[in-house]
């Protein structure tokens, strides 16, 4: 930056007050501030583009990593998976191989396990509703008896004392 200091500040002053003259000068000081103002508004909106074009490029950055990441992890799932199918394929031709011979031991085994259907668990939720204390309601706003809209106003309107 230009160091700038009060006694060349005054010099400035002085020798523009002589050349332009003292009607001159408020128009002229006044034009110049104003270029001034453009001119720091200009630099501000240059450093706050340049400002969103790094962080856009270290967000770019940052997205290729995060995608090589899922990548690889993703190869590793598959490489694991196709591992897993290969040996899921050995042990049930392994399987297949000794129920030949254990056909009898296999069908009692498997008619053994009998899985029951499915049922419904019947909870009901009107019981869950009323196992909440009354005072936690009222604390926490919930209406527990429901009013037309002119009851309600009938009930908080102010009695008139006579």
């Amino acid at each position: 930056m230009i160091d700038i200091g009060l006694s060349k500040m005054a010099l400035i002053g002085a020798v523009a007050l002589i050349v332009i003259g003292p009607e001159k000068l408020p128009r002229v000081a006044r034009t110049v501030g104003t270029l001034l103002g453009k001119a720091q508004r200009y630099v501000a909106d240059v450093k706050a583009e340049v400002n969103r074009s790094m962080e856009l490029d270290e967000l770019r950055k940052m997205k290729d990593t995060v995608e090589n990441a899922a990548r690889d992890v993703e190869q590793s799932i598959q490489t694991s998976a196709s591992d897993f199918q290969k040996d899921w394929d050995a042990g049930v031709a392994g399987i297949t191989s000794d129920s030949s011979t254990d056909d009898g031991a296999l069908q009692a085994a498997s008619s053994s396990t009998i899985v029951p259907a499915y049922k419904h668990p019947g909870k009901n939720w009107r019981l869950k509703r009323g196992a909440v204390p009354q005072w936690y309601k009222s604390r926490a706003g919930v209406r527990t008896k429901a009013q037309s809209g002119a009851a309600r106003v009938a009930r908080f309107r102010p009695q008139r004392f006579h």
